[in-house]
């Protein structure tokens, strides 16, 4: 990794993965290489089965390559241990799912409270994860739980959840993919101004074209392997 590349938020180089059954191999990514200033965006897209999800997981060491390396602001991924994995994963990264991924016995406040539980825990545990549901427009819904939360306020819970963390890189997996049109929208422009007033790192998988123009960099994957790396074309508001 070049001296440059040190200073960003995320490196992958030559990242390859794939998966032996009794049809043979199956080559799921293939030589994928990428870089991303911190503060940065970048959008993953490509048809369904392209290895979106699948790269999604190798940058976050929720699974191993086959080959290749990640760097998470210069720290060697997969020279880590799984606990150590796991530790950093803590620490420095928030996600956000497609089906929101809440604790269904847990109220809001207590999902969010989770993350910073999780990390190492903190005096104003409670407090920030009160502040950060104000954040996102749930004041007064903190002692719900899931179940009677709509879609697009289960995904507010979700977005307070990564960001209460003040996360370095912030991984999103189709954030929209379970909502209407109208509140997805209000969901992604809540995403990005959280991203820019807390300087994280985004980057995320869609579908959506219109939500990946609002990254500054599109990743496009065909069947495993990188066909466009490039500056978006911007729609933002």
């Amino acid at each position: 990794m070049s001296s440059k590349s040190v200073h960003a938020a995320i490196v992958a180089q030559h990242l390859r993965k794939s998966v032996r059954d009794a049809a043979g191999e199956l080559v799921v990514l293939d030589d994928v290489s990428l870089e991303l200033a911190r503060g940065g965006s970048l959008a993953i897209v490509g048809p369904s089965g392209s290895g979106k999800s699948t790269l999604l997981g190798l940058l976050a060491g929720l699974d191993l390559p086959s080959a290749g390396k990640v760097w998470i602001e210069g720290v060697d991924l997969f020279a880590l241990d799984e606990d150590a994995r796991a530790a950093l994963r803590a620490a420095r990264l928030g996600f956000v799912f497609q089906n929101f991924q809440l604790i269904e016995h847990l109220d809001a406040l207590h999902n969010v409270r989770l993350a910073l539980d999780i990390a190492g825990g903190r005096d104003d545990a409670a407090s920030s994860a009160q502040d950060m549901l104000r954040r996102v427009g749930l004041e007064g819904r903190e002692r719900r739980r899931p179940g009677v939360l709509s879609g697009g306020e289960q995904q507010r819970v979700a977005l307070a959840r990564a960001f209460v963390t003040r996360p370095a890189l912030l991984l999103a997996d189709e954030p929209t993919g379970n909502l209407d049109a109208a509140t997805g929208a209000r969901i992604i422009d809540l995403m990005f101004e959280l991203q820019r007033q807390q300087g994280t790192t985004l980057v995320l998988v869609t579908h959506d074209p219109q939500l990946a123009s609002r990254c500054d960099v599109v990743l496009e994957l065909q069947a495993g392997r990188v066909v466009r790396l490039a500056p978006s074309a911007p729609n933002r508001p």
